[in-house]
């Protein structure tokens, strides 16, 4: 498995657990084995194998609170937002279940199930003072990053989504997280656990209420933009459509 930095600063919300678990699988354990260690949560880890063939992933997860997990990058930050996160991963399995019961799995997923994959998979909370909101949601780049720049240490992107943390051990510039606006006044991980799980409602979340965030981007993020130039790359920072 790939040695990850922890000194990056997206990682430093799950840096104290993630190091944990990874000297744990550096042992000779498994992923779930690791995860199973320092789990203190009612869920459990399992191997890949124990998801039944025919069996949807999510409502075994309903079922069972266990979760299937493979020995890959993508399935150690999935238990470790797991760990860090339990309200809110209970609660996107909780609303994925009762979706699955009324519409079955389908080849397609329903608006509401869309957009819960969508954050867990790429998904961000982001703390800010409402003129860099005002300006993310406008995508104004250049007044969002150059503008409003000193106005950023009073802000903070935490990252929830397990394959964008897996794409940030190769950091590239385009990376993009789907964010969701979060109170500034939450200080605590636990508390930002509990505030998310509550505020996932099927409405307005089947509306994907999520801004596209260039992750490199944020100050302190990436030493390339502390130049104006980083943000003059059209393909990365697109206009509004």
């Amino acid at each position: 498995m790939e040695k990850v930095d922890w000194g990056k600063p997206w990682l430093s919300p799950v840096r104290e657990r993630g190091i944990c678990l990874q000297r744990e699988v550096s042992k000779g354990k498994s992923v779930n084995e690791a995860l199973n260690v320092i789990s203190l949560e009612a869920v459990r880890f399992v191997p890949q194998s124990e998801l039944p063939v025919g069996t949807a992933y999510e409502q075994f997860i309903w079922d069972t609170r266990c979760v299937p997990t493979r020995d890959n990058l993508h399935d150690f930050f999935n238990g470790l937002v797991w760990l860090e996160f339990p309200q809110a991963k209970r609660r996107i399995n909780e609303l994925q279940a009762q979706a699955i019961a009324q519409d079955g799995v389908g080849a397609v997923r329903g608006p509401l199930r869309d957009a819960l994959t969508v954050f867990d998979e790429n998904g961000a909370l982001l703390q800010a003072p409402d003129a860099l909101w005002q300006a993310l949601r406008a995508r104004d780049w250049q007044r969002l990053f150059i503008e409003l720049r000193p106005l950023w240490t009073e802000a903070r992107l935490v990252l929830f989504g397990h394959a964008l943390l897996e794409k940030l051990v190769s950091p590239r510039k385009p990376m993009v997280a789907h964010v969701y606006q979060a109170p500034e006044a939450i200080k605590s991980i636990a508390a930002l656990d509990g505030w998310l799980a509550q505020a996932m409602q099927p409405q307005p979340w089947d509306t994907k209420p999520f801004a596209p965030l260039p992750v490199l981007g944020v100050p302190g993020w990436w030493p390339g933009n502390e130049t104006p130039e980083f943000y003059a790359d059209a393909q990365v920072f697109r206009p509004p459509r």
